[in-house]
């Protein structure tokens, strides 16, 4: 079933949860703003047909063991906000029920996301996992509530990395000890993905990932956390192909969760399908507004809307994923969260840099909205998104001074990064570090420095994978190296680095119209053929100037 047929069915007009507001309900916790989630306060519920199934089978009450699973499910969506809220509302109606605990302290760290859990909040899990621990006889509860405990243990002492480490371990043992169980494998299946993130090959990892939650799909089919957690098992090079029979099927059993409807995107990008990707994200976008993060924007919708003007610039449809840019900007407040951060600075950054407009790039400011965390480790990543446009921008219009305050604002970040000991951002922010270095050496004449400034740039980006928060990267480091390769007249070079952008991230336009390029001033017309035939496939509405020379190439006249 195609995402059209889906949101024309009858669906997509069945509502997610049937709650209230948690406000003013919890009262031997400590309450932190970003907590609560408006809900729709009269709509009905059906888990299984809207969220997919979960049957823990926790041991609480009657009434609050299928409102567990409802929460649990939506934790595997990582509607972590949401399942908060659900989750506090059980341990409310039922404080004795163990897992509702754990389930308000497990939501307040996100594995993939980059969270890092402020110490109010480390505080606060490790209360609710002892709370949860007093509440428990089952050795299958405690085994998950000791993980989460691992993770909050020492709130003061410890870094992040040691605390994913030790949640992983503990799941490994849960799973060990529980090795059928759907949800502990799901969850171990997450923490090995996480635990990925920092390994010098994931591959292993996500091997191992991919058979548990393979393994959970076989016995329930609709349970969320094998299809997404497997759909992030499969975002990184060379596997995007892997599992596409799992990545629709999200959508399908969650039509109204906004992160299961963006979800399928992350496959879509490394195939280079836009317009699977524009589908799902609209989708995405509009479903992130009716759950709004309480008087804020999710920051769902957001993450939706920069999937989707990356996609639309692929396509060449500039002024369309302007008037997503602007829409976004003016739609109010959003969440006060990295996520929201990221985006705030990659969309203007992206459209500048996409669409080659230089001097927009050089105007770009630095942490806007200031109200969002920019001092956070993906804060420090997502503010260097912007003096990354900045430096590149002032290169190409000869501010080499401009640039050159880019580039030291981009080192100082990265240098930030690892003081924290925060190596993987600090690895994300040295890949455009190295690229606006490159740049700049090669706006000063120093050729040969700036090609081996690009190629430490590609040597790092070969060396890790794409943060699932972000659809690519401003200007990939391949690509770039092909532009210079062309600036320098060395158009077979140039060829070969836009083909290795191309088998990373497959379907780019610029890619593909500098790999058009290359192989017209290499000679080899039946290569720009391809290229710019391919191109027009990719986008046949583009509304870019240059997309008449491809025209010119692929008809002749």
């Amino acid at each position: 079933m195609s995402l059209e047929r889906l949101l024309q069915s009858g669906l997509l007009a069945l509502m997610l949860v049937s709650t209230h507001s948690v406000a003013g309900h919890d009262h031997d916790e400590h309450e932190s703003g970003h907590d609560h989630m408006h809900m729709h306060d009269d709509a009905p519920i059906d888990p299984e047909a809207d969220i997919g199934r979960v049957d823990f089978g926790a041991s609480c009450s009657e009434a609050a063991s299928p409102a567990f699973d409802r929460a649990l499910a939506m934790m595997h969506h990582m509607m972590y906000e949401q399942a908060r809220g659900l989750f506090k509302e059980i341990t409310v109606a039922d404080p004795d029920c163990a897992m509702a605990h754990w389930g308000v302290a497990t939501t307040l760290f996100q594995p993939l996301w980059g969270t890092r859990p402020p110490i109010e909040d480390l505080e606060r899990g490790r209360t609710l996992s002892r709370k949860a621990a007093e509440r428990t006889e089952s050795e299958r509860e405690s085994a998950l509530i000791h993980a989460t405990a691992e993770f909050f243990r020492d709130p003061e002492d410890t870094d992040y990395a040691t605390r994913q480490r030790r949640w992983h371990d503990g799941m490994k043992k849960a799973h060990q000890a529980h090795p059928d169980d759907l949800d502990i494998a799901a969850l171990f299946g997450l923490a090995l993905l996480a635990e990925a993130q920092g390994a010098d090959d994931p591959h292993p990892l996500h091997d191992r990932a991919e058979s548990l939650l393979r393994a959970v799909h076989a016995e329930e089919p609709t349970h969320p956390g094998a299809i997404h957690y497997l759909i992030h098992g499969d975002d990184i090079d060379g596997r995007a192909d892997r599992n596409l029979d799992m990545v629709e099927a999200y959508g399908r059993i969650a039509p109204q969760v906004p992160h299961a409807l963006h979800m399928p995107s992350h496959i879509y990008v490394r195939l280079g399908d836009w317009p699977e990707v524009i589908e799902w994200n609209r989708a995405s976008a509009r479903a992130a507004l009716d759950f709004p993060a309480g008087e804020y924007i999710s920051h769902h919708y957001p993450h939706a809307q920069d999937y989707l003007i990356y996609a639309h610039l692929q396509r060449g449809e500039d002024e369309q994923a302007r008037q997503i840019l602007e829409e976004t900007l003016v739609k109010g407040d959003m969440q006060r969260t990295h996520i929201s951060a990221f985006h705030a600075a990659t969309m203007p950054a992206r459209m500048a840099v996409e669409r080659r407009d230089w001097q927009q790039a050089a105007d770009l400011q630095a942490r806007q909205p200031p109200e969002l965390p920019w001092e956070s480790p993906v804060g420090l990543w997502s503010e260097s998104q912007t003096w990354v446009g900045r430096g590149l921008g002032a290169v190409h219009i000869e501010e080499l001074d401009q640039a050159q305050t880019a580039l030291e604002r981009i080192r100082q970040l990265r240098e930030q990064a690892e003081q924290q000991g925060e190596h993987l951002f600090a690895r994300y922010i040295g890949i455009d570090e190295y690229l606006v270095a490159g740049w700049l050496a090669h706006a000063r004449g120093d050729h040969q420095r700036a090609i081996e400034a690009l190629q430490r740039s590609v040597e790092i980006e070969n060396a890790v994978e794409k943060h699932p928060i972000t659809p690519g990267a401003l200007l990939p480091p391949n690509e770039a190296l092909g532009d210079v390769y062309m600036a320098l007249d060395r158009p077979e070079d140039a060829l070969d680095a836009y083909q290795s952008s191309d088998e990373i991230w497959p379907g780019r336009y610029n890619t593909l119209y500098g790999a058009m390029l290359a192989a017209e001033a290499a000679g080899d017309d039946e290569a720009a053929y391809r290229w710019a035939e391919r191109l027009l496939t990719i986008a046949p509405d583009a509304d870019r100037a240059n997309i008449e020379r491809v025209r010119l190439v692929v008809t002749g006249y």
